[in-house]
């Protein structure tokens, strides 16, 4: 059967079909055999590992599993050991390969951002010998560095569309059992601006007051995080096999991500984001209609990752009104 639903102007069509799928087991995020730790990172980012103690990121590799709702989650997913099965490991935890098991070491940490850091970790904290520094590195051994550290496959924050990926890529939810039938949240109400200016700031290499990220950046922040929205709702919906919360939820994070888009088109004359609103305008925001969306998705996330590399936000001043203001930023900063 299929129902049809209109959510302010979209028509969502979803099958009315038995939950009888096999579970999705998340894989992990990172490759374990490749996780280095925190420690690796802290040998020269002490400061920053300091802010990242203080953040939820940090303090939900002890407090989450202690949780009333997250034992009542597991309880309905058939999970014993919350510490040990995917659909939890996938993005509260960093996984590490320690004597040939894996094992949780962390919760979100600083390779849940910036990748798992074997393969680029030793490049990128190599200043040009044994005894120089970081503020001795000459100019084009730094050039060098960064491009050996990005192609090794660091995530830097320059790269802000594939940093960013990865906080929607857990705050969306993609995972329809866990909604369905474990009863977490369909998604965080995550904006790239409150969350990243907030807590979890950790501007503390180049500047020793944790500053906030500049008007140009958070213009940036905003514009990408509502691009990045909507790819992943549109993925989600993609993923939905029900007409259940889940596929409800991510329908109308689609919508409101692509209203969002359409307002910001309204003062930004940019042909990237004229071009992700056509492409999410022209697809059916259907179940069953797995192919389509992602191909809308993939096509979204293009154009968002070359508006990330081309422009620096100092194109887009009429986004200002619509910035988070500090006092709406999440959590307490680090070093206020």
């Amino acid at each position: 059967m299929l129902g049809k639903y209109f959510i302010n102007g979209w028509l969502i069509v979803l099958s009315v079909l038995c939950f009888s799928s096999a579970p999705q087991a998340s894989d992990l995020r990172l490759d374990p055999n490749k996780v280095k730790g925190v420690d690796a990172c802290g040998e020269c980012h002490k400061e920053t590992v300091k802010a990242w103690k203080q953040t939820h990121h940090s303090k939900t590799f002890s407090e989450m599993p202690r949780s009333d709702e997250a034992r009542e989650i597991a309880d309905k997913m058939g999970i014993k050991r919350i510490k040990s099965e995917s659909d939890c490991l996938t993005c509260h935890f960093t996984v590490a390969t320690k004597k040939g098991k894996e094992k949780p070491i962390s919760g979100i940490s600083c390779e849940s951002c910036h990748s798992a850091g074997s393969e680029w970790i030793d490049v990128h904290s190599d200043f040009g010998g044994k005894d120089i520094k970081a503020e001795n590195e000459v100019p084009e051994h730094k050039v060098k560095r960064y491009k050996e550290s990005d192609a090794a496959g660091m995530i830097r924050p320059n790269n802000l569309y594939s940093l960013a990926e990865n906080c929607y890529s857990c705050h969306t939810v993609p995972n329809e059992k866990l909604v369905n039938v474990g009863g977490h949240t369909a998604g965080s109400k995550f904006e790239l601006i409150r969350w990243t200016q907030g807590e979890v700031r950790h501007n503390l290499w180049y500047s020793d007051d944790n500053t906030e990220a500049s008007k140009n950046r958070r213009r940036m922040f905003y514009i990408v995080g509502k691009m990045l929205d909507l790819e992943y709702a549109l993925r989600g919906v993609a993923k939905a096999t029900v007409k259940e919360k889940y596929a409800l939820a991510m329908a109308k994070r689609a919508k409101r991500a692509l209203a969002f888009l359409k307002k910001i088109d309204k003062s930004v004359n940019n042909g990237e984001l004229t071009n992700i609103i056509g492409i999410a305008s022209k697809v059916k925001v259907t179940l069953n209609n797995e192919s389509a969306l992602v191909s809308a998705a993939d096509k979204i996330s293009k154009q968002a990752s070359v508006f990330a590399g081309k422009y620096d936000g100092s194109e887009f001043p009429g986004v200002d009104g619509a910035l988070p203001s500090p006092d709406k930023y999440k959590g307490k900063v680090f070093g206020e």
